[in-house]
C-alpha cells in the first residue's frame, strides 16, 4: 500500500526520526520524486543542517536550539539562521567582545575560515588584529568599538584572576613577613591594605596562602615552614 502523501505524513517521520535525509522522506512519502519531496517538505516549518552540505533536515522547534540558535544531533547541527554564513554573520554581529576563529569554530563544530573570509569581503563583519590574532567584529565602527573594548576588560579581568590566584613569590612571602614584623597583631587582611602599592601587588588569596604556608595565626605570630 502506498503512503499516503501529506505533510502529516512528514510530521510523524520527524517525530518518530527527529532527523532525516532527502531519501528517507521520498520513501516515506511513497518514493516520491524530490520536487515532489520539497513540495511537502516547505509546508512545514523546517531546516537543513549547516554541515554535511545541508543533506539533513528537521522540524524547526525554537525550544530545541540553545542561547546561540544552535541544536544538534550526533554530530549534525542546524541553526535558525538555516546556512552557516547567515549564522557566522549573527554570531559575531551579537557577540558582546567579539570572537575569534577558534572560539567561532569550537562553537559551530565545524571549519569556518572560508565562511569568515567571505563575510569579510562582503563587509557584513569586520576585523581587527588583537593579541596576535584575528577578532571577528561588528561591520558597524561604534558597535566594533564596543566589542573591543569589553573584549579588553574581560582580558584584563582574567588576567587578574590568574594573577590573584598564582602562588606567591619569594618576594611577597618577603613583604609579608617584614610587614608581620612591623606589625605583629596584622591579620591577612590587615597585611593586604599595608602592602597597597607593592609591586608586584599581592592579592588576599596570596597572602591568606602565605599564612597559612608558615603557620601564622590570627595575632600574626609565625610558626611552621621557614623561607628556604
Amino acid at each position: 500500500m502506498t503512503p499516503t502523501r501529506s505533510t502529516e505524513t512528514l510530521r510523524t517521520l520527524f517525530t518518530s526520526e527527529t532527523i532525516a535525509d532527502l531519501p528517507r522522506i521520498r520513501a516515506a512519502l511513497g518514493s516520491a520524486s524530490s520536487m515532489t519531496a520539497f513540495r511537502y517538505l516547505r509546508q512545514l516549518p523546517y531546516l537543513h543542517s549547516y554541515n554535511h552540505n545541508g543533506r539533513y533536515y528537521c522540524l524547526y522547534e525554537p525550544a530545541r536550539h540553545d542561547r546561540f540558535g544552535i541544536w544538534s544531533v550526533r554530530n549534525i547541527h542546524f541553526s535558525v539562521d538555516k546556512t552557516l554564513g547567515k549564522t557566522v554573520r549573527r554570531l559575531v554581529c551579537e557577540a558582546p567582545t567579539g570572537i575569534t576563529h577558534g572560539e567561532l569554530q569550537e562553537l559551530l563544530g565545524v571549519r569556518v575560515h572560508n565562511t569568515l573570509l567571505a563575510r569579510l569581503r562582503k563587509g557584513e563583519i569586520g576585523r581587527e588584529l588583537y593579541l596576535r590574532q584575528y577578532l571577528y567584529l561588528h561591520s558597524d565602527a561604534d558597535v566594533r568599538q564596543q566589542q573591543i573594548q569589553q573584549r579588553q576588560a574581560m582580558t584584563d579581568a582574567k588576567d587578574a584572576e590568574q594573577r590573584d590566584n598564582a602562588p606567591p613569590t619569594d618576594d611577597l612571602i618577603i613583604a609579608v613577613l617584614l610587614t608581620l614584623l612591623r606589625h605583629p597583631e596584622a591579620k591577612a587582611l590587615e597585611v593586604v591594605r599595608y602592602l597597597q602599592g607593592h609591586s608586584p601587588p599581592i592579592s588576599m588569596a596570596q597572602c591568606e596562602a602565605i599564612f597559612a604556608r608558615y603557620d601564622l595565626d590570627p595575632n600574626g605570630k609565625k610558626g611552621g615552614d621557614t623561607i628556604s
